[in-house]
């Protein structure tokens, strides 16, 4: 199924669904961080407050299901239970919150009243999709709201096997929400259309790649998939992140960009390292001067305004990925230059994955991105143009093939 078939309107949303009186099974997403037991970062909660307070308000029960990390299953770790995230709840809730460890028995609650489960993932047969867990799961609701988008690429008990089995299924605001941005990006762009790729290898991203040249008008690549990219050119990266085996299909696109038009803008000149250190001295070098012993760790500034004109230019950005060691001082000149232009465009920007969301918080722009996506593998998923395989469920659900 290709990305062009995406039709929210066949898909059964939570507002089409009668909740009074009913038990709500709401997969969420609450892989948040935590540190000596207590949430660090709780804004992927907060995100699913909003549709937590829809599903109360119509005088329904809600118990919230959720993974945490990757455990290994049936092994219960206190490291990676969710079992601090029900005061955070409460607090944001103003109501209790019952932290269930034990939900095969039943969980028994009045409307207005809020459960969470344990980890979904300590679960035998969670990642297999289990059909006899994903039952198990379906039989503790009335109705199952899917709201997890950062799971939705998953095939697993508790977002595929679960909306299978469930006597009503649908998909909650904020998984809306996200694929609403999406297809708005994607879709429906306003041009021109510019995407940032960045990340360490061009083998993880090839298809995404190859998919964006021919929606943008100009795609740029960062960190070691632009390593590659400059490797096709014919340029020494010294000890810099590259793949060797994909500097032919870097080729490749790089001249079917030139065929169709499109612009592929390189680094001109970059920041480079002799030790992959945060201590390491930094030095700006044109793109054709690294030597062997050096390795690249960021965009020169030269590079960086010259993109930062594209973004000003541009009027929707998709970005997934930083164009350096933004983590490191030395080296995070080149994501916070891109970060700031896209902050201070008038475009529809949408950002996505993990490091993604990194950058923007520690630069300070959040506010300023039109959308971020609480989803990295899943926001991928999407950008290559595949429906997950929880939407497809949905839509059947929905008595659409």
């Amino acid at each position: 199924m290709d990305m062009d078939t995406l039709d929210l309107q066949s898909v059964r949303q939570l507002n089409d669904v009668d909740l009074n009186g009913k038990t709500v099974l709401i997969r969420v997403d609450f892989n948040v961080p935590m540190h000596d037991g207590r949430v660090t970062n709780a804004s992927r909660i907060e995100a699913s407050l909003p549709t937590i307070r829809q599903v109360l308000a119509a005088n329904a029960a809600v118990i919230l299901l959720s993974h945490r990390g990757r455990p290994t299953e049936g092994t219960k770790t206190d490291a990676l239970s969710l079992a601090p995230i029900a005061p955070v709840l409460q607090t944001y809730l103003q109501r209790p919150v019952q932290f269930i460890n034990d939900w095969r028995a039943g969980v028994t609650l009045q409307p207005g009243e809020v459960a969470l489960l344990e980890n979904c993932r300590f679960n035998r047969g969670e990642k297999a999709n289990d059909p006899q867990l994903a039952q198990q799961l379906a039989a503790l609701a009335d109705v199952f709201v899917m709201d997890a988008f950062g799971v939705i690429h998953r095939q697993q008990a508790s977002t595929y096997g679960i909306a299978q089995c469930a006597p009503v299924a649908c998909a909650g605001p904020l998984l809306c929400l996200e694929l609403a941005s999406l297809t708005k990006a994607l879709d429906h762009p306003q041009p021109p259309m510019l995407a940032i790729v960045g990340g360490a290898k061009v083998s993880t991203k090839l298809t995404l790649l190859t998919r964006l040249l021919d929606r943008v008008d100009q795609l740029i690549v960062g960190g070691g998939i632009a390593n590659t990219f400059i490797a096709a050119q014919g340029y020494s990266i010294g000890k810099s992140l590259y793949e060797a085996d994909l500097v032919d299909e870097a080729r490749r696109l790089l001249e079917r960009a030139k065929q169709s038009g499109k612009d592929f803008p390189l680094p001109t000149d970059v920041v480079v390292a002799e030790q992959f250190d945060a201590q390491a001295r930094p030095m700006i070098k044109p793109v054709d001067q690294v030597t062997a012993q050096e390795m690249i760790l960021d965009i020169g500034p030269q590079t960086a305004q010259r993109l930062s004109q594209y973004l000003h230019q541009a009027k929707t950005i998709v970005w997934n990925g930083p164009v350096g060691v933004f983590e490191w001082p030395a080296f995070a000149n080149g994501t916070q230059v891109l970060a700031q232009a896209i902050a201070d465009s008038d475009a529809f920007s949408l950002a996505g994955g993990g490091d993604t969301i990194a950058a923007i918080d520690q630069f300070g722009v959040r506010e300023q991105i039109s959308y971020i996506s609480t989803g990295g593998g899943a926001f991928l998923t999407l950008l290559e143009g595949h429906i997950p395989p929880t939407v497809k469920v949905l839509y059947k659900c929905a008595d659409v093939v």
